[in-house]
């Protein structure tokens, strides 16, 4: 099936003149950026520290002394400190020191309960361990070597003496043959961090330093915008989660050992064990929960650079809907400023913003704005003048300010490690939430700065911050960054909207960003290998805490033919942050422009989405009960089938859907690895059986998407709830729905599913909690999987009409099947 004629000579000519057009914006900041790379580079020799190459390694030596605490044991060696402390029986702090001692940015909760611990003496050193059935042993040995066994003694996790040079503490942990590795934030690789290879076959080293890909990055590109120190280990004998709780530049590589080196800061980490549920369970217990997100932004975004003028989009949005394509928001990018100003959007060309928020609101549409951290240095910009008179700006170790190129032009910045910049800054908000602005995308803010050699940020050693009063540079400062900017936006729209939930979008962040905001993937390259190097980096963000994340759909730089967008589109329907975006120097990508059928099935994906809310929804709500990311790994499923640990070309959405997207051109059908269990087609019902590789077919209409025996899907359409009860194949088994008003704080219910055989068939219980009534007038129950005979609603027998049954309410179906 062609998706479209090929493009025309003036097409392409257009297309080309469009790209320089775009590009030549770049090029007007090539003398600053010449002139700060100089001045940066100058900075660093003056205020930067002597290279550690040269100092003698120190290790910690013989063991000397143990004493229990009340809650684990202190360890001293010759040359170092050792703290171990149980947070829970599964969770466990060690601190090796010296060091400077990490700001709790990323932890969310400081008080645990009370654990009991068990110090002995053994003839190598010493045990510790955590009581019940889920309790850690620690064996420390007279060398400084850990070992961590599970209740049941099994062995999960080795670590060598940790090495320090000068303030570098290097970590390393021996890694099992099979074991695969995944996390680290965002990563354009497998989502085995272990299987990667770099442009020379060799095991990448991964930089923990949020980067600025500069407008478009492909796949292997190291480090990006959301680095996280945080990975899972699975294994035969279990799995297990690290997070090293120091933010300063740092290197891990993963070869037969895990390697973690801190360029400073103390060596603070956190082993947690049990399977991938209890390690997210208990990692976002300490680095906090996602809160529930406004139900509107689970739609559809779209996104450009280049929507400058209030006509524009006014245009754009109503080709939406006489294409008939829902449309969540509208996202606007720095040229709708005064000048890339944050906080600015530009009267002229939007004369009326208030009435023009109003009339999209009308049509359901939300406005979301772009901010950039970066203040135009000039003493006529108000930001400037008042971050200077208030002392909130990043400042040299001499005093002066930090000034750095970035799209304003010559840039201050602010000093978020300040409580008293993130109260500032939180203010700049309210203006724009008053005018009708409904979210706010935050970019650029790992800090970004224009080169043209060098890193692409403020100087590491040269740029002192406040760092809550204790002060620091920014090697500590730099990760944290952007996670600060956005935790002011949060508070600010918590407190001047307290009946609204905030949307943000960060680029960057760090551990704990999912407490404040949700992520895309940044400026990824338009090809097939980004495509499925995406889908890796989403689900490896779920699995460092972060639940909400997304792509450019179609990419953000280059123009993708049909196939590749619609593809993209097929994938991205089924991930939480859904929007299409791209650069100013490429064509406007909306789904129309590729004419049909492209356009007709974007629209049955679309509206398929838009059904699926009530599943996706409840996703949102687990995501805060439990820290469980939407958008999970095959393995979930069944972390004990090795199988399943290392595909990275398809997902599992919630515990029901497993989606299985296309990632190559010309493909129409596909391989599929199946969990344990039996799955059902989502398109036509037919049966599969797991475990097992089969080949289903992936024409160009629909990706495979398979749906788990035994759940119970809900789905809407208008004001009916329709309930698609999956048949299981033997046992019981539950699924819920959550509901609210969809935004605010106020009553919320859970209807909860259970599905139990009886004699004749099988029974559907329901049953609900909460005050907030159930906002469909009609639920219809559907079902698959056998052909319904006859049922009963309540006692009463029921009409079937194709396996379907309606009513208003009910506390239980029986079917006869």
């Amino acid at each position: 099936m062609a998706l479209q004629p090929p493009q025309s000579f003036l097409k392409k000519l257009s297309l080309r003149y469009q790209y320089i057009v775009g590009s030549f914006l770049y090029l007007t900041y090539a003398p600053k950026a010449w002139l700060y790379s100089r001045q940066r580079d100058r900075l660093e020799r003056l205020y930067g520290r002597p290279q550690t190459q040269d100092m003698p390694t120190d290790r910690p030596g013989k063991l000397t002394q143990a004493e229990a605490t009340d809650r684990g044991a202190k360890f001293y060696f010759e040359q170092a400190e050792l703290d171990v402390t149980f947070l829970t029986p599964d969770l466990v702090r060690l601190d090796w020191k010296p060091g400077i001692s990490p700001i709790p940015y990323g932890i969310a909760r400081q008080d645990w309960p009370t654990v009991e611990t068990i110090l002995e003496q053994t003839p190598d050193g010493w045990r510790l361990a955590s009581q019940g059935d889920q309790g850690i042993h620690i064996l420390v040995n007279f060398e400084g070597h850990l070992t961590f066994h599970d209740h049941q003694g099994k062995v999960f996790r080795e670590e060598l003496p940790p090495e320090r040079q000068g303030e570098h503490w290097s970590h390393h942990a021996r890694l099992q043959p099979e074991e695969h590795v995944y996390g680290l934030g965002e990563r354009a690789f497998p989502l085995n961090l272990r299987s990667a290879r770099d442009e020379n076959g060799q095991p990448p080293t991964f930089r923990m330093w949020n980067y600025d890909a500069a407008g478009k990055y492909a796949p292997g590109s190291d480090p990006m915008y959301m680095c996280i120190p945080v990975y899972v280990g699975l294994h035969q004998q279990g799995s297990y989660l690290v997070f090293y709780e120091n933010s300063f530049d740092a290197h891990f590589k993963f070869t037969d050992v895990a390697s973690a080196a801190f360029e400073g800061g103390a060596l603070r980490y956190y082993v947690i064990a049990g399977t991938p549920q209890t390690l997210l369970n208990r990692y976002t217990e300490l680095t906090g929960r996602a809160p529930l997100p406004p139900r509107w932004c689970l739609g559809y975004h779209q996104s450009r650079w280049g929507y400058g003028k209030e006509e524009e989009i006014r245009k754009t949005v109503h080709c939406f809907k006489i294409h008939d394509l829902p449309l969540a928001a509208v996202h606007l990018d720095i040229d709708v400023q005064v000048k890339n100003r944050a906080f600015t959007i530009d009267p002229d060309r939007f004369p009326q913003l208030g009435l023009f928020i109003q009339e999209l609101a009308q049509e359901e549409v939300r406005f979301i704005t772009i901010l950039n951290p970066g203040i135009r240095y000039s003493r006529r910009d108000k930001l400037c003048m008042e971050g200077q008179v208030l002392g909130t700006l990043c400042t040299r170790p001499d005093g002066k300010l930090l000034i750095a190129p970035v799209w304003p032009g010559w840039c201050v910045f602010p000093d978020f490690t300040n409580p008293l910049t993130r109260r500032w800054w939180s203010r700049q908000y309210e203006y724009l939430l008053d005018v009708g602005v409904s979210g706010f995308w935050h970019d650029m803010n790992e800090p970004a700065a224009f080169i043209l050699w060098g890193d692409r940020s403020l100087p590491p050693y040269a740029t002192r911050h406040h760092m809550e009063g204790r002060g620091g540079d920014h090697r500590e400062a730099h990760n944290v960054y952007g996670m600060l900017q956005v935790k002011a936006a949060y508070e600010s729209l918590c407190r001047y909207q307290p009946q609204k939930r905030p949307f943000i979008i960060t680029r960057a962040g760090w551990a704990g960003i999912q407490r404040y905001a949700w992520t895309w993937t940044g400026d990824v390259d338009c090809s097939w290998e980004a495509l499925k190097t995406t889908l890796s980096t989403v689900v490896g963000l779920g699995l460092s805490g972060m639940p909400y994340a997304g792509s450019d759909i179609g990419g953000f730089q280059g123009n993708p033919d049909a196939e590749l967008y619609l593809r993209w589109f097929q994938m991205g329907a089924f991930t939480m942050f859904c929007r299409t975006h791209s650069s100013n120097n490429v064509e406007n990508r909306t789904p129309w422009l590729y004419g049909e059928p492209t356009l007709s099935i974007i629209r049955e994906f679309l509206k398929l989405r838009y059904r699926l809310m009530p599943y996706l929804y409840t996703l949102t709500w687990e995501a805060t009960q439990d820290g469980f990311p939407p958008v999970r790994p095959v393995f979930w499923a069944d972390p004990e089938d090795s199988n399943l640990w290392g595909i990275d070309d398809a997902f599992l959405l919630g515990n029901a859907l497993l989606v299985c997207p296309v990632t190559q051109p010309e493909v129409r059908s596909r391989s599929v690895t199946l969990p344990k269990g039996r799955w059902y087609h989502l398109w036509d019902d037919r049966v599969l059986e797991g475990p097992g590789t089969v080949e289903i077919e992936a024409p160009i209409k629909h990706i495979p998407v398979l749906v788990r025996a035994g759940c119970i899907l809900p789905m809407e359409q208008e004001k009916v709830l329709t309930l698609h009860v999956y048949r299981p194949v033997s046992g019981g088994c539950q699924s819920m729905m959550y509901s609210d008003a969809g935004d605010g704080y106020g009553e919320s219910r859970i209807d909860r599913f259970q599905i139990a055989w009886n004699e004749g068939g099988l029974d559907l219980i329901h049953t609900e909690e909460g005050e907030f009534s159930l906002p469909y007038e009609t639920i219809e129950v559907q079902f698959h999987g056998a052909s319904v005979k006859r049922a009963w609603i309540d006692g009463q027998e029921a009409s079937i009409e194709g396996d379907r049954v309606r009513c208003d309410r009910f506390g239980q179906i029986r079917f006869e099947i």
